[in-house]
């Protein structure tokens, strides 16, 4: 059971990280679409085991990813993908300090991070990756105080 828990939180993860899920019963059909047929008491022990924390704009949002969020949200002024590679483009001064919420957010996606003075280059494995890094990036961008 443990096992499939684990997998199942893994689920929600990138979920959680890749769309805006507002719900419980959204995030039950997103993990119908992963293969796992749960219910939304499952999902809400693993909401509290997980620490996911949902802001003022009604979106769920990983603990860990809230320090990432703040960050973004206030000094992320665009975002941009040229395959594997996401260049973030910040306010001037404070790209070394986004990239390190990047790289301590431990994102899956992410191999490594370079920063300048308002932009960091942020290195992903595959095109996919990188889209996928850009989609979330985006989406905390998008989440406002």
């Amino acid at each position: 059971m443990a096992k499939k828990r684990n997998g199942r939180q893994d689920a929600i993860r990138e979920i959680v990280r890749s769309k805006d899920v507002r719900t419980q019963r959204m995030l039950v059909e997103e993990l119908k679409a992963f293969g796992y047929d749960c219910t939304q008491a499952t999902v809400s022990r693993d909401i509290a085991d997980m620490g996911l924390r949902k802001l003022p704009e009604g979106v769920y949002v990983l603990a860990e990813d809230l320090h990432l969020q703040r960050m973004v949200s206030e000094l992320v002024v665009d975002v941009v993908r040229a395959d594997n590679l996401v260049l973030v483009k910040a306010q001037p001064g404070t790209a070394s300090g986004i990239a390190a919420a990047i790289d301590a957010a431990e994102l899956p996606d992410v191999l490594g991070s370079l920063a300048g003075n308002d932009t960091i280059l942020v290195i992903a494995p595959t095109s996919e990756e990188g889209e996928r890094l850009e989609t979330m990036i985006s989406k905390l961008r998008s989440v406002r105080k």
